[in-house]
């Protein structure tokens, strides 16, 4: 294999990180505008909690845990940038088509595509944050770059909750649609690839070995797993508490908008920021941090969800309820770092879609389905309690994440690959 030159960064990290959160922040917009436009939409179409369950989570989770795989062994092998840029314009697209859906089977099919477009963004965006960023920085970026996430999850409740108010569900589909049409062409100028050295044909590491890699350790099964557990109940919660809000708590779209998208905007970004920050700090020092603080963090979330939803108060509600929103999404930072350092710089972007498709299979495609399904079961017993009910049931998975987790810290140091130099 030919040896790695001296890498020359061709863009500034912090510019290419920047646009890289901004790509981000759309792709939960697109994800989290759902739920907030649940109720109008849901009387629209005439759904079921388990069609709308299926619809934001199974429908999205089909195709964008699957297809991640090929796209991002793709970006390893070709331009990573290229691949975002490509996977922007078309989520975007399927986004804005949403807007137009007259059936639930329509509406389903565009949240595939959505999912489609989904898949090739962000395995390749770790690739390339660890390209930009040395180990010492590398958790901190990623954290910062899994901003997006309480970002556009924040943004997608408030954003969708007044354009709904103003025009109509549809409208709020159009709208985040076309922003990302806009900004794909100005990222593909923006953001470019880290050279990388010329491998020949014969030694290009096939993604069967990438697979087998990964296989033989069981830090990546266990963290894969622990992720999956808590995304379960965090994506089935982003998905549903807004409607929660409505049915349990009486208040009205813009509000359940406000209260939801407060929630997420400050404890979603000081739990990235802080998951991002520590480990860097301690996992430094010793790896087993990058598994104990997501432990750490899923013990706490657990009853203070618990405690929130069941509250009568939504002055008491709110506190609550924005530790477990910072909590709850503190694992990004370090588990992301982690399955980065599992393997070595080439296959990266290919041990992050490994990583997503369990992830997300788990996490996206049962979480909101499984919710939305216990509630209609519950119906004829609580009435429209029953959500919330649902909800708290689905926060047990917190306590099986915890305890993947503390397993991982077990093998994680010996499982680790350290950087090669520069």
């Amino acid at each position: 294999m030919t040896q790695e030159a001296p890498r020359a960064l061709p863009r500034n990290p912090n510019l290419v990180l920047a646009f890289l959160l901004l790509a981000y922040i759309l792709n939960f917009l697109d994800r989290q505008i759902l739920g907030i436009l649940a109720q109008p939409i849901k009387a629209d179409l005439q759904l079921t909690d388990t069609q709308f369950g299926a619809i934001g989570g199974l429908a999205f989770a089909l195709l964008y845990s699957v297809l991640g795989v090929p796209l991002s062994y793709l970006a390893d092998r070709t331009s990573r940038s290229a691949v975002v840029a490509g996977s922007l314009a078309v989520w975007s697209g399927f986004t804005a088509l949403c807007g137009t859906a007259g059936s639930y089977m329509q509406l389903f099919l565009y949240r595939l595509g959505v999912g489609i477009g989904e898949a090739g963004g962000v395995a390749p965006s770790y690739a390339l944050i660890a390209d930009y960023f040395p180990p010492h920085r590398r958790a901190r970026a990623l954290g910062v770059y899994s901003l997006g996430v309480p970002l556009g999850l924040g943004g997608g409740t408030l954003a969708g909750a007044y354009i709904a108010e103003l025009i109509n569900w549809r409208a709020a589909f159009l709208i985040m649609g076309v922003l990302g049409l806009i900004l794909a062409p100005i990222f593909l100028w923006v953001v470019r690839d880290v050279p990388r050295p010329k491998v020949a044909a014969a030694d290009r590491m096939p993604f069967g070995s990438v697979f087998k890699v990964l296989a033989r350790k069981p830090s990546f099964w266990l963290l894969a797993f622990a992720a999956s557990c808590s995304s379960l109940v965090g994506y089935g919660l982003a998905l549903w508490t807004p409607s929660v809000l409505m049915l349990s708590f009486g208040m009205n779209i813009i509000g359940a908008g406000q209260f939801m998208g407060s929630l997420l905007l400050v404890g979603g970004t000081a739990g990235v920021l802080a998951g991002g920050f520590l480990a860097d700090r301690l996992g430094h020092a010793n790896q087993r941090w990058y598994a104990w603080l997501p432990a750490i963090a899923w013990l706490i979330t657990l009853p203070f969800f618990l405690f929130g939803l069941m509250s009568d108060s939504l002055a008491l509600a709110w506190p609550l309820l924005l530790v477990p929103n910072a909590l709850n999404i503190l694992w990004l930072g370090p588990v992301a770092t982690a399955v980065q350092n599992l393997v070595e710089r080439p296959m990266r972007a290919t041990a992050s879609a490994c990583f997503l498709l369990i992830n997300n299979l788990v996490g996206l495609g049962v979480g909101p389905l499984l919710i939305g399904a216990v509630s209609d079961a519950l119906k004829t017993s609580y009435g429209v309690e029953s959500l919330r009910y649902a909800a708290v049931a689905a926060l047990g998975f917190y306590l099986v994440a915890a305890l993947l987790a503390l397993l991982a810290s077990r093998t994680l140091i010996k499982d680790w690959v350290a950087d090669e130099p520069a």
